[in-house]
């Protein structure tokens, strides 16, 4: 089969290995015109040097586009509000995905590329995530994604083309860990976590880089208040905050405290269990603090309907299906959930542990005159009685037709 050849192709790039070597790569296979677009979604320094790099290894030029605040405003928060966690994982990767690659999308558009590249395995999801936003936004642009058909099909080979390509890397065998950051997370697959027998080295000088192991954590807890408004986080410890700040502010103390560490077994949307370690410092104490306030500020059915709608948007992230109208409408019900997700939760940060301290909400459903254990004038106890001879009525008539019929199926 003939190879196709394009004029020039829009690279998704990182400066991360798979990245780094397909610039000179693809201009050795194409001959096209390389464009690199980094999706500045909060990873700091990893975009230090990143143009110099790009345009050393054979790029014509490097967008590097600052999506922070829309990452944070219309991707993460949403997705906390919803309560949606994949198997624990806080979907750090799984929801950056989609807006870098609707950025490519643009560029690739503004610049009349007729392909668009990106260096995800074909063992992974992000090939998925990436490919699913490119086709939702431009179904007639083709994909490129080399991880499929190359020679260099395995991190060393792609390191030994780097080296003899003379293309710089932060990394080496010995620390080729596959890492993802951004300003939510930063996840750790490869090497040694590859065995799940293994202990992750979360103690290990240089591995943890969002966070301390809990054993290292300060042996005094921390405490933060946390403001919200509408379900979103405005303060924290009185202090007015844009949501991007807020995240900064507990990646700083969650970090410091040990917390958000998550080592875990997930099952890929291709069909097979890979193992991560997840460091999430500042999402994990956000959660806990939404998680709490919901707690008197919704009532019993939107609470339960909402947690098992939490599962399928978890779902719908993680399979790469952001831009899909079930997402939208499932938003749009946890929008509308959030009406009243006002008020103050305190926690206290503790050696890898996230402990509530209090909850306040001008909006709280919980009355302690009802709860009280103590004399109430607002709550009639012999009532229960008839609720209790109703609820249970179903159980009542089939043990009544138990006695009626020989061999009747119990319920044991």
């Amino acid at each position: 089969m003939e190879k196709k050849t394009y004029k020039k192709i829009v690279l998704a790039y990182s400066g991360g290995l798979d990245t780094s070597v397909l610039i000179p790569w693809l201009k050795e296979n194409y001959g096209a015109e390389i464009i690199a677009v980094s999706g500045n979604v909060g990873q700091g320094t990893e975009l230090d040097g990143l143009e110099e790099k790009a345009l050393k290894t054979g790029a014509s030029k490097l967008y590097i586009e600052d999506l922070t605040e829309e990452f944070v405003n219309d991707y993460i928060i949403p997705t906390m509000q919803a309560g949606a966690s994949y198997e624990q994982y806080l979907l750090g990767t799984s929801f950056a995905r989609p807006i870098i690659a609707k950025r490519i999308v643009e560029i690739a558009k503004k610049e009349g590329a007729d392909a668009i590249c990106h260096g995800c395995t074909g063992k992974g999801n992000d090939q998925v995530r990436f490919e699913l936003a490119i086709q939702a936004f431009a179904p007639e642009i083709d994909i490129i994604a080399p991880w499929r058909f190359w020679e260099l099909n395995s991190r060393e080979k792609e390191i030994a083309y780097a080296e003899k390509h003379h293309i710089p890397l932060k990394i080496n065998k010995e620390t080729n860990y596959s890492k993802d950051k951004n300003l939510w997370h930063l996840s750790h697959e490869g090497l040694d976590l590859e065995d799940p027998a293994n202990e992750a080295p979360i103690n290990k000088p240089g591995f943890l880089e969002m966070s301390v192991s809990p054993e290292n954590a300060p042996d005094a807890p921390t405490m933060v208040k946390i403001t919200f408004e509408k379900g979103v986080p405005v303060k924290v410890d009185d202090v007015t905050m844009t949501p991007t700040q807020v995240i900064e502010k507990l990646n700083e103390l969650g970090g410091a405290n040990g917390c958000g560490i998550l080592d875990i077994v997930e099952n890929r949307l291709v069909g097979m269990k890979s193992r991560g370690v997840y460091e999430t410092p500042g999402g994990t104490v956000l959660y806990k603090a939404h998680e709490k306030l919901e707690e008197i500020t919704l009532d019993k059915e939107t609470q339960h309907f909402k947690q098992s709608l939490a599962l399928k948007f978890a779902d719908l992230v993680y399979n790469g299906q952001w831009y899909t109208p079930l997402r939208k409408a499932m938003s749009a019900f946890v929008t509308s959930t959030q009406e009243t997700v006002t008020g103050d939760v305190v926690l206290k940060l503790y050696k890898g542990n996230i402990l509530p301290v209090s909850v306040t909400s001008p909006y709280s459903l919980y009355s302690a005159g009802m709860a009280t254990f103590d004399e109430d004038d607002c709550y009639d106890q012999s009532d229960s009685a008839g609720f209790i001879h109703l609820f249970g009525l179903p159980l009542k008539v089939r043990a009544i037709k138990a006695k009626e019929v020989e061999n009747f199926p119990g319920v044991e």
